[in-house]
């Protein structure tokens, strides 16, 4: 739930708004394919409510889990690569889903929005690089955190992203009030 803060602190309530107002709901089935490994995806996704799993090809494994208020397919939209992992429903899940031509369109006109944008992946691509750095063991400093400390700057955002996230999941009726 703690990726939510990373791109809510960051976005501002008008960003949300045009989130909202330009994406659109689906609803996925447990097992249902949302992204599939290798294949070209139209759309940048925000996990409204259930969880995902990632899942290597090349690996033959999971390499990820998402839940509420994670976003998926910015590797492929920053880098225009069709995606190296497939992304399948665990159980009943919702998304929403931001075209790739729409989003491109707004970011190339709101220069506010593009800077916000980019540094709310940034941070949230850094998050998971320390992360996946602390798993494989090269980062021995990270090994006496738990993993989800906020740094300081971050808990002045908390607040702000919780309460955009609750208003983006009123405005599809779904979930609970993010903590």
């Amino acid at each position: 739930m703690r990726k939510v803060f990373y791109i809510m602190g960051i976005l501002e309530d008008n960003d949300m708004e045009w989130l909202a107002a330009k994406g659109t709901t689906k609803f996925l089935e447990p097992h249902s394919v949302l992204v599939r490994e290798g294949a070209p995806i139209d759309s940048v996704y925000i996990v409204l409510d259930g969880q995902l799993s990632v899942m290597s090809q090349r690996l033959n494994r999971e390499i990820a889990s998402l839940s509420c208020g994670e976003m998926l397919g910015e590797i492929s939209f920053v880098d225009s690569r069709p995606p190296s992992a497939s992304v399948v429903a665990v159980r009943e899940t919702y998304v929403l889903a931001v075209g790739r031509e729409t989003l491109s369109a707004k970011l190339a006109e709101d220069a506010g929005f593009a800077a916000r944008f980019y540094r709310a992946v940034a941070t949230l691509l850094a998050d998971r690089l320390r992360t996946t750095v602390g798993q494989l063991g090269y980062d021995m400093q990270r090994k006496t955190s738990d993993g989800d400390d906020l740094d300081d700057d971050w808990m002045e955002n908390i607040s702000f992203a919780a309460a955009r996230f609750d208003q983006l999941l009123k405005k599809f009726g779904l979930g609970q009030p993010a903590a």
